[in-house]
């Protein structure tokens, strides 16, 4: 929500599209291996002798055509048995923080998945090395604040999770929280209870996946369940008069990916996305990239794309900056330093 001292100033149409890439912005739904785009794919299978099963960079693009989540995911696990070792993580996030970089992103919690790459013989100091030492990089050669957020993957067991977690726990210092990402029909939140528990005794911060494709009951789950303090996803809350209510009287901050509810028919047509429809029930929605390089767009493409198909306005990119601040794992002081740089990017733009 707009603070009282500060007026959102009218912004003409025209320099709207410049304002949207000039704003600060936290980026709070992020997969890291979602971001590892064809060209690094190819050249870090080259380096580890990696074969693929597709002939180029061009075949392999044009490969993603999806029709849901599940076809998505399918793909994206074949393109990270490339990543073996520290090194190729840490090329991984890099680039992700470079793109980051351009497009103005002050705030950035990565999820990554372990055991996407510990069923494939890599050990979790290898996986959080490498990422840990990218985000390090990111705020001196950058100027990101950047952070980890371990996910378990739902598909699979609370068992696999319960000793995902053990594994990361010698490396505790190096990770902030715990989500829960992958396939989300038929794995509702209340699977994971009793590792989520866990989770909070350790003191960890807690995000799911939610409202995606799954229904509204998800959403409910993941909040009284799992007591997560995120909704990733998020919008079929749009079903549910009561669970909108509550998320706006709550505060409840939804990491709203647009791009990627499009290229997964969440929303066939991005005109159609209910994003306007959050942000002025009062809900703290937010816009981020998912999984950029199989969805078509950094955060500064959902911004754009976003705002040219739906027609929102300078006083919504401001709630979304706001909210994304505000709902980041970021330190008070923090905050209020991006809210600084927010405002006076708006300012410029009066």
């Amino acid at each position: 929500m707009t603070r009282p001292d500060f007026t959102v100033p009218s912004v003409a149409p025209e320099r709207l599209p410049d304002l949207l890439r000039a704003m600060p912005k936290a980026e709070l739904h992020i997969h890291i291996e979602g971001s590892l785009e064809p060209e690094l794919i190819f050249a870090l299978a080259g380096r580890n002798g990696v074969a693929l099963p597709y002939a180029s960079v061009e075949s392999l693009r044009s490969a993603y055509a999806f029709t849901d989540l599940q076809s998505f995911l399918d793909i994206y696990y074949a393109g990270a048995s490339v990543l073996l070792h520290e090194q190729d993580f840490y090329d991984m996030a890099r680039a992700y923080f470079e793109r980051a970089a351009a497009d103005n992103v002050l705030r950035a919690e990565l999820f990554f998945d372990p055991q996407t790459h510990t069923a494939r013989g890599v050990s979790m100091q290898t996986v959080i090395h490498g990422l840990h030492r990218a985000c390090a990089d990111a705020k001196a050669d950058f100027g990101i604040d950047a952070e980890l957020i371990l996910c378990f993957l739902r598909h699979l067991s609370e068992e696999d999770a319960f000793a995902t977690l053990e594994a990361a726990l010698p490396l505790r210092d190096k990770f902030i929280g715990v989500g829960l990402d992958s396939s989300e029909l038929g794995h509702p939140p209340e699977k994971f209870a009793r590792v989520f528990a866990r989770c909070r005794e350790l003191g960890l911060r807690r995000v799911a996946h939610a409202g995606e494709e799954g229904p509204p009951a998800y959403i409910w789950s993941a909040l009284d369940v799992l007591q997560v303090e995120r909704i990733d996803h998020g919008v079929q809350a749009i079903h549910d008069a009561e669970l909108m209510a509550r998320l706006a009287r709550e505060r409840v901050p939804l990491t709203v990916c647009p791009l990627s509810n499009q290229k997964l028919c969440v929303f066939p047509d991005l005109a159609e996305h209910n994003l306007g429809a959050l942000l002025d029930a009062g809900l703290a929605a937010t816009v981020n990239s998912d999984d950029p390089a199989y969805f078509g767009g950094y955060m500064n493409d959902n911004f754009l794309q976003t705002f040219a198909a739906t027609g929102l306005t300078a006083q919504h990119a401001y709630q979304l900056g706001r909210n994304a601040f505000e709902g980041s794992f970021a330190s008070a002081e923090a905050k209020r330093g991006y809210m600084a740089q927010l405002e006076a990017v708006f300012r410029r733009f009066s």
